[in-house]
């Protein structure tokens, strides 16, 4: 979620899914349009709410890479390419 404030007489700070995000433009003020057709009116510049997408994108993109690897239970037999059918250890060999 990226941080962002209505404009009001008091911006209201609001966090908001990125993904929503269709279009940001400034008419003067910085109007962001959702997918949903909804649009707010934020104090931020068009430039710093795509800055906070990006930074978002990025940040999600690093978590996925952090993400270890789960080990399996289940191995190849023999390990080969042709061999699809995946045994648990615990099996023994193929006869």
């Amino acid at each position: 979620m990226i941080r962002l404030h209505k404009l009001g007489r008091t911006p209201q700070p609001f966090h908001l899914n990125p993904d929503l995000v269709l279009t940001v433009e400034a008419h003067p003020d910085t109007v962001v349009t959702l997918t949903t057709g909804s649009r707010l009116v934020v104090t931020e510049s068009p430039e710093e709410v795509a800055d906070a997408v990006r930074t978002w994108r990025a940040s999600v993109l690093d978590a996925m890479a952090r993400v270890p690897r789960r080990s399996s239970s289940l191995s190849l037999v023999r390990g080969t390419a042709g061999d699809a059918h995946p045994r648990h250890e615990s099996e023994g060999p193929r006869s």
